[in-house]
């Protein structure tokens, strides 16, 4: 069974926008970021409080965007997002652009992370949060939107 994804709807704001009047391609990681982000609420915590309660940090190791089609100033969108690879090392998530009206395919990325101590040095991930989202992954149905 593919990994549990968890959708999020956005709005296109004017400031994401180039002067072509389309989303400028760097906003897609943010979008890819505030993905993520609501896939470890969906999966039990909250990215923040583990930073606190851990000082463990999941820092972006590498990072990929395949711009399909654009998208425009207040444009409805719709990001998905799943883990691809959970281990105790590095997580891989992946994630689908689409306009929320129509279902087209406006972008698909990757992201690559790696836990890292205050001091920038790889660390295993926080066992009780690794269980966390490898179960919810692991657990069906699309979860957001």
């Amino acid at each position: 069974m593919p990994p549990r994804p968890v959708d999020i709807e956005l709005r296109v704001r004017y400031a994401e926008t180039d002067q072509m009047g389309v989303v400028h391609h760097s906003v897609h990681f943010v979008w890819f970021e505030m993905g993520r982000t609501e896939y470890c609420r969906a999966a039990g915590f909250s990215y923040a409080e583990m930073e606190k309660s851990t000082g463990i940090f999941i820092v972006v190791a590498e990072a990929r965007c395949r711009y399909r089609s654009p998208a425009a100033y207040d444009d409805r969108i719709q990001v998905r997002t799943w883990p691809a690879e959970i281990s105790h090392r590095m997580i891989r998530f992946e994630y689908e652009v689409r306009h929320l009206d129509s279902g087209r395919l406006v972008a698909t990325g990757e992201t690559f992370h790696v836990p890292v101590n205050s001091s920038g040095r790889p660390v295993p991930m926080p066992p009780a949060h690794l269980a966390q989202l490898q179960a919810f992954a692991d657990s069906g149905a699309p979860a957001g939107g």
